[in-house]
């Protein structure tokens, strides 16, 4: 290793295999004894601050009629990794990163009980952060912008998530969570923020783009789509019939997208990050 390496290596990132061992055994085994009251004020925050950024990718993608639907899609999905970046960095909880306290709990140096009451509670406190920042842009009548042009892009938007089949729901959830994950884990290479937002870009970036669903951000879109179909004038804009309407209703959103994404994203974590990575880099402590 040559001495330009090696001050890379010391003032820039931390090495794949200091990641896994300081994710398993601090940063991991902290979240899990978290008060349960910081634990849930954290979560909503991490509801709130992925529900901007989806706002945010909704609002850009609004009026790119003109250009192709690939440059569209991009641009929503560069905006939308804001809204990770804000959680990594404010220390929010989000349930789709912390499926990674697996593992902790491979390690044993979490508890499965302390594991599940993190994830019930931050899963909790993400669908309330979801809610509460879809009620206030919908009363702020942000819906209404560009002749109601950002409340169709809503409305639609959430009609399509509703109306995705159970098995595309599903794999759409893993590849997703697999980025996020990844995210996440590139992220806590970083010793730098300018690193730690490169390494949270272009993962999002590409899930994003791609088309693929994450839990915690459907929270958002969903509510915010069940909201603006109740909108007489984003209703008319929108075009959608009244028998396409009623597919987004709450038993959709619940069992057609929510939980099939959700199952998908903890597969995704559990399957394509944890599983591959403790065996690269962790399983080996176990054979000295």
């Amino acid at each position: 290793m040559t001495i330009l390496q090696q001050n890379l290596d010391t003032k820039d990132c931390i090495n794949p295999t200091d990641v896994a061992h300081e994710l398993t055994e601090t940063v991991m085994p902290a979240k899990a004894n978290f008060r349960k009251s910081k634990t849930f004020v954290l979560a909503i925050a991490a509801g709130a601050l992925i529900a901007f950024g989806a706002q945010v990718s909704l609002t850009v993608m609004t009026g790119t009629e003109q250009i192709s639907w690939g440059l569209a899609k991009l641009v929503g999905a560069m905006t939308f990794a804001t809204g990770l970046m804000m959680v990594v960095l404010t220390g929010a909880e989000l349930f789709t990163g912390n499926v990674m306290m697996t593992f902790s709990v491979i390690e044993k140096k979490t508890s499965l009980a302390k594991l599940l009451r993190n994830w019930s509670i931050v899963y909790l406190g993400n669908l309330v952060g979801s809610i509460i920042l879809a009620t206030l842009i919908y009363f702020s009548g942000a819906s209404h912008n560009s002749h109601e042009a950002l409340g169709v892009m809503g409305l639609t938007t959430a009609y399509t998530k509703a109306s995705l089949p159970l098995v595309e729901a599903f794999t759409r959830g893993i590849l997703c969570n697999w980025l996020v994950c990844l995210a996440i884990w590139m992220a806590s290479s970083s010793r730098h923020v300018i690193g730690k937002i490169f390494a949270i870009f272009f993962p999002i970036m590409t899930f994003v783009a791609s088309g693929y669903e994450h839990s915690i951000a459907n929270m958002y879109f969903l509510t915010n789509g069940l909201f603006l179909k109740n909108t007489p004038a984003v209703v008319a804009a929108s075009g959608l019939t009244a028998d396409q309407l009623s597919v987004l209703n709450l038993k959709t959103c619940i069992f057609g997208n929510l939980i099939p994404v959700t199952l998908g994203n903890m597969v995704g974590a559990l399957v394509f990050v944890v599983l591959l990575f403790w065996t690269a880099y962790l399983r080996d402590d176990h054979h000295d």
